[in-house]
């Protein structure tokens, strides 16, 4: 596994298929701010849409469509991830905790989705909602230390006094 997490507002990201599993990838990608989405809603893209796509998510269609068009948008140079079909996919889709800016993610790296669902629900219990303004306030707080000259592992001491002393770990 290679954990990485993409910047939402450089990439062009790809939506294909059809139903349920069209919607729950387009929310997944709204979510993640991503801000250049192109959806193909039923009708599978043409060579030219797939042109400049980063990443593209499959879901909805039968094996035979997704393999196809899995291998034609990994031509055009984008990874790609069909839904449910793990042998086709460059990448997999991790379970996440967004709170704002803040995004827990958990993988087993395909082996027990049921061990990351129940780690993604003791997340969420364990980080609320408080967290999208705890990130807000530590975001602030490390911009104005970085201007002032302040080193990165200084930096980074800063923070560690900062939520210990908000008493928020």
């Amino acid at each position: 596994m290679l954990p990485i997490v993409l910047n939402p507002k450089t990439i062009r990201v790809g939506v294909a298929g059809r139903g349920e599993g069209l919607k729950r990838r387009l929310d997944l990608v709204s979510r993640a701010g991503v801000e250049q989405i192109s959806v193909f809603d039923g009708e599978p893209p043409s060579r030219e849409d797939l042109a400049g796509l980063a990443v593209l998510f499959v879901a909805g269609l039968d094996a035979i469509q997704a393999r196809e068009l899995a291998s034609a948008a990994r031509s055009a140079g984008a990874l790609v991830n069909v839904e449910d079909q793990p042998d086709v996919c460059d990448f997999h889709v991790p379970a996440s905790v967004r709170r704002g800016e803040l995004l827990f993610t958990v993988s087993t790296g395909g082996q027990s989705p049921g061990l990351s669902r129940l780690l993604r629900e003791e997340l969420e219990r364990h980080f609320g909602a408080e967290w999208s303004e705890r990130m807000d306030e530590i975001s602030r707080s490390r911009s104005e230390w970085r201007a002032a000259g302040i080193d990165p592992g200084s930096v980074s001491e800063r923070t560690r006094a900062l939520v210990k002393s908000r008493g928020w770990l």
